[in-house]
């Protein structure tokens, strides 16, 4: 039996679903104490004594894994869509076969992005705010959707859902993804490179992974393209966006609002001007979190290691 130590939140908050299916596949599954991720120094501490690791946001560098390769750590599985968190690099150097889980949450992330931006044109978190807090009755004047132009950054699994459920809102939808060709026969999205047309936009929504060439990509200059009064909606990564850039843009009130899943620094830090903005809304880094997502990316992490360990003892 192979001992995998599982540091996923989603994974964990369902757990007691996957033991009997990863012992059937000869895993033994261990749950990491950990709400969010550990620290690179957890990590060293904890992973020598494991065959397998299933990876949620956590620190997977080159200094983690190569202490878990001095252990015991045979293979690992990045659960979910992003890898900008784990080195690959390293785990091609030190003979760790990885993979991730793409493609599971293309909908659930989807359907986030759209509650944000819905809320946001209507401001009804701010409305339900205002009521239990301050036991108001405010009557805010909002946004129509109706004629509206949505930016798009990311056309893969995510961004392809997005667009897909902007068609019955009769928006205009550009699309930026240079990786992409085409509008994947969805008809009324048009193409641009970025960052062409920002100042077109009503709304700017993030869907694409984070790499070394789009760090920052929203940020004061960028910002400033944007038309004025426009809504900012990121359910990809936070360093996408320069936050500090962002901040000052809200409250200039060139940028009228934001609905943030993810953050520069997570959990957000307790003095982030970010918190005093009532007018944006805010998530925990949790859009792809549904049961039957989290079921679907568990198994997916299960056999892949499964699969792994058996390819590394035919050898």
């Amino acid at each position: 039996m192979k001992r995998v130590l599982v540091t996923c939140p989603p994974m964990l908050g369902m757990f007691e679903q996957f033991i009997e299916p990863a012992k059937e596949l000869g895993l033994e599954l261990v749950p990491a104490q950990t709400t969010q991720v550990l620290s690179e120094e957890e990590l060293i501490k904890l992973l020598p004594d494991y065959d397998g690791w299933i990876i949620g946001d956590d620190p997977a560098t080159r200094r983690v894994f190569a202490a878990a390769k001095s252990g015991k750590l045979v293979a690992a599985v990045k659960w979910g869509i992003g890898v900008d968190n784990v080195d690959f690099e390293a785990c091609k150097d030190f003979n760790i076969p990885i993979i991730n889980t793409p493609n599971m949450f293309g909908t659930e992330v989807a359907d986030v992005a759209m509650a944000y931006l819905l809320g946001l044109a209507r401001q009804t978190y701010f409305i339900d705010r205002e009521i239990r807090q301050n036991h108001a009755w405010p009557k805010p004047a909002g946004m129509s959707l109706t004629g509206k132009h949505i930016g798009v950054v990311g056309f893969g699994d995510i961004g392809y859902n997005v667009a897909k459920r902007l068609m019955g809102f009769d928006v205009t939808v550009t699309a930026y993804d240079p990786g992409v060709e085409g509008n994947r026969d969805l008809q009324y999205v048009q193409r641009k490179s970025w960052p062409e047309g920002l100042e077109e936009l009503d709304f700017l929504v993030f869907t694409c992974a984070l790499n070394k060439h789009n760090f920052h990509m929203l940020n004061a200059e960028t910002l400033s393209q944007l038309k004025a009064g426009a809504h900012v909606v990121n359910v990809a990564r936070g360093p996408l966006i320069d936050e500090k850039a962002l901040i000052a843009a809200l409250e200039s009130g060139h940028i009228t609002a934001a609905g943030l899943d993810v953050f520069e620094v997570e959990p957000l830090p307790k003095e982030s001007p970010l918190r005093k903005m009532p007018q944006c809304i805010f998530g925990s880094h949790n859009s792809s979190n549904t049961k039957e997502g989290v079921i679907r990316a568990s198994h997916k992490a299960l056999t892949e290691i499964a699969r792994f360990f058996k390819e590394v003892s035919a050898r």
